[in-house]
């Protein structure tokens, strides 16, 4: 890639997470800021890029990973070795590796031997959230529930007696279209896959949201197709206190949703328990996060891998 484009794209990352460069700009707090060191042997000298950079062997904290990952490697310039760059250098400061807390988890956890886990929970419990972060931190393919495209969603909890079918009707639907697609379809670039649902949602929500007669006809239909899906290597259930999801709910603001009692959160608490109960194989997991904040604080988020895989 020329020089020229890899500068665009730093400049790019660097506007997108909100820096602003301007042409006094000296040493300053910077929400990020991406220097570019070495490309391969070349020496580049306009009056937007210099390369080597040209403050590279005064700084400690450029020099000493640098001759960690590669000691003998030349500064094209120089002519000296990064070891020898970093013996020399003036540069007394202290530097410390990262933090345990923010490096990558996948260094220390792995979800390699889960082809394919379900996060579950009530609504507002986090499962979104925790899928995303774990198919970042370890590469998995990520599955997530097409709520927002529902358009009996917002109906429903205005009029649910009869909105109820069509919305379950169209759930299962697209559920079983999304996990037969994602799921069925092996990715080489990625490892495993992480869903924000288990496709047996859909008899939960519906056992409480539907009239007998439409839950016997929605339970037929359920499992004709229900067995042609793969099931979950590892099943997580992720648990908060009543008053914790209904914090949660109000919190992300989705207007609709406000109306939201206990009483129904409660409900498909129970519905979520007892199809655990009578869950005879598979690896299921139960896990309080009601007193976690695993999305803002990082030392929650590992130790609730940490007890996912031990």
């Amino acid at each position: 890639m020329p020089s020229e484009e890899i500068l665009e794209k730093c400049l790019a990352i660097e506007k997108k997470m909100g820096r602003e460069r301007t042409p006094t700009e000296g040493y300053a707090s910077r929400p990020i800021d991406i220097d570019i060191i070495l490309i391969e042997d070349q020496k580049i000298a306009t009056s937007k890029l210099t390369v080597p950079h040209p403050e590279m062997q005064h700084r400690k904290f450029v020099l000493q990973p640098m001759a960690e990952l590669q000691p003998n490697l030349v500064h094209p310039v120089l002519q000296k070795k990064m070891i020898w760059l970093l013996a020399k250098t003036e540069d007394t400061s202290e530097i410390t590796k990262l933090s345990k807390w923010l490096r990558n988890p996948k260094k220390d956890y792995s979800f390699s031997k889960y082809n394919y886990i379900a996060i579950e929970g009530n609504i507002g419990a986090g499962k979104t959230s925790l899928s995303q972060q774990i198919s970042a931190d370890f590469n998995a393919k990520l599955i997530l529930e097409r709520f927002n495209e529902n358009p009996f969603l917002p109906k429903f909890y205005q009029e649910p007696g009869r909105y109820a079918f069509p919305l379950e009707m169209s759930f299962l639907a697209d559920r079983y279209q999304q996990l037969v697609e994602d799921i069925t379809q092996y990715d080489l670039f990625t490892e495993n896959v992480v869903a924000d649902y288990d496709a047996y949602k859909s008899m939960i929500f519906a056992k409480i949201t539907l009239t007998e007669e439409e839950f016997t006809l929605y339970k037929k239909l359920f499992h004709l197709m229900h067995k042609e899906l793969p099931k979950p290597d590892l099943y997580v259930y992720l648990y908060q206190t009543t008053e914790r999801l209904l914090e949660n709910i109000k919190k992300r603001g989705r207007e609709y949703e406000q109306s939201i009692e206990a009483n129904y959160l409660l409900k498909i608490h129970e519905g979520y328990l007892e199809f655990i109960k009578n869950q005879h194989t598979g690896n299921v997991k139960i896990m309080d996060v009601s007193e976690m904040d695993f999305v803002n604080n990082r030392k929650d988020y590992l130790s609730l891998l940490k007890q996912l895989l031990t």
